[in-house]
């Protein structure tokens, strides 16, 4: 189990799927707080402290890839982690390339991604641990 302590937050701006994603990374074990738009995930990420980020890319206010780069300039020892529909190599690459730690795509299983976020988590408090 996952220490409650694990803060995580969830960019996307579908009702539905903020929903289901928030239940599931709850029943991880993480605390997750939800932003729909760009200017909504930037006001929680300087307000607020994370441990990881998960971000759509299509926000109704902006990308999300220029996002995740504010959000990696802003605290780039917090991961990244992009879960999106667009699922062309392009669109993994231009991920990578904003400063994504993973990129995922839609619909994606519940397995990886929890591996996934495990996995991250653990190497920053690795991290954190080393310095």
């Amino acid at each position: 189990m996952t220490s409650p302590s694990r803060r995580v937050l969830c960019v996307d701006d579908d009702a539905d799927t903020c929903e289901m994603l928030s239940i599931l990374l709850e029943s991880f074990g993480y605390e997750t707080v939800i932003a729909q738009t760009c200017a909504e995930a930037w006001r929680l990420a300087q307000s607020e402290r994370f441990d990881l980020y998960l971000l759509d890319i299509w926000l109704p206010d902006g990308s999300g890839l220029d996002l995740c780069k504010q959000l990696c300039t802003l605290n780039p020892q917090i991961p990244v982690v992009i879960l999106s529909a667009a699922a062309y190599k392009a669109d993994r690459v231009a991920g990578i390339e904003a400063g994504a730690a993973v990129y995922l795509t839609k619909p994606v299983e519940v397995e990886v991604l929890e591996s996934t976020l495990k996995r991250l988590m653990e190497e920053r408090e690795t991290e954190k641990r080393m310095n």
